[in-house]
């Protein structure tokens, strides 16, 4: 699991869910998989128990898991999720291509830019 960056400045609580939401959409935690208990997650991150509920409430939140009384919180079915979540990035990626052509950067510089991050992250060579 990810750590804690104490010099992000979002609350840690965010960060928590973010690393969970990152696990459950890589798969990393299956559907229907149980999600570890609070307690756990509280001293592997050494956190309050209280910082990890407001986690898990907004991954419940923002559907990604759900809660069955007495026994714990499960991984929800993410397809419906992803799916809006990779509409959401690409209405993101169409605005950046288009602030890239207002500020003239060819259309071959952003494709190479592209390639580039496909094979593994920019390739600064200035």
């Amino acid at each position: 699991m990810s750590e804690i960056d104490y010099r992000d400045p979002r609350p840690i609580y965010e960060q928590l869910a973010g690393v969970f939401e990152d696990m459950i959409l890589k798969g990393v935690l299956e559907k229907g998989s149980k999600m570890p208990s609070v307690r756990d997650t509280a001293a592997h991150f050494s956190v309050n128990p209280n910082t990890v509920q407001k986690a898990f409430s907004k991954l419940e939140e923002d559907g990604f898991i759900y809660a069955v009384k007495g026994r714990g919180n499960f991984v929800a079915e993410m397809e419906p999720l992803l799916l809006k979540k990779q509409e959401n990035f690409l209405t993101k990626f169409r605005k950046t291509v288009s602030e890239g052509k207002d500020l003239s950067v060819s259309e071959e510089a952003m494709e190479k830019a592209l390639h580039e991050e496909f094979k593994g992250g920019s390739k600064d060579n200035d």
